[in-house]
């Protein structure tokens, strides 16, 4: 019999294939606004792209750093871990290690108005670094494998406080596609970008 978290996993999984093969809904006819049609779309994107992170809890990948910056020289030198956990239908969180740093985790939670994104940066010994809980809100529909978060006003308070005033412009994005998942970090002049690489996970 299954157990209650892995029955959980499979009807999020159940529900990503329906959605991913459903036929094209047609145009509506029942008088709803275009405002209405965005939310809808909205919610769509969101609750695709959690489940997407959901069909792969429990997995771990390798990745590397597909940018050049040279600021990113110990990330593209180092082994790149995430592990997709503690996974359900309002929240997934995945930690990413750099080398033996296990300090980071990536924090996707499902809100109102679509999905959030925070970064999760903690001590080895479980406190929470001062630099922590930044990241933003989406801010568009985005699709059931890309979306953007724009820096939000805590974020961009935190970075001013912490002597980070570059970050204020900060836009990180996440993938989930079949094959390849990915996480970027833009703002002018600063572009840093890591794929894993789905179809291989690591056993650990």
């Amino acid at each position: 019999m299954l157990q209650p978290q892995r029955m959980k996993h499979s009807v999020l999984i159940l529900a990503f294939a329906a959605a991913a093969c459903a036929p094209e809904a047609p145009p509506q006819t029942t008088g709803e606004t275009p405002a209405a049609n965005q939310e809808q779309v909205e919610q769509a994107s969101a609750d695709i792209f959690l489940a997407r992170l959901n069909a792969l809890c429990g997995q771990r990948f390798e990745g590397k750093v597909v940018t050049n910056d040279p600021l990113d020289a110990d990330f593209a030198n180092s082994r790149l871990l995430m592990h997709v956990r503690d996974c359900s239908a309002a929240e997934v969180r995945i930690p990413f290690h750099v080398g033996e740093d296990k300090s980071r985790t990536w924090v996707i939670t499902r809100t109102d108005a679509g999905l959030r994104l925070k970064h999760d940066h903690r001590h080895e010994d479980g406190t929470e670094d001062e630099l922590s809980q930044y990241g933003g809100d989406t801010a568009a529909a985005g699709t059931a494998t890309r979306q953007e978060f724009p820096v939000d006003e805590f974020s961009k308070e935190l970075f001013l406080t912490k002597g980070n005033p570059a970050s204020v412009t900060n836009v990180w994005a996440v993938e989930a596609a079949d094959a390849l998942f990915a996480y970027e970090l833009r703002r002018p002049e600063r572009f840093f970008r890591v794929e894993f690489d789905l179809t291989k996970p690591v056993a650990e």
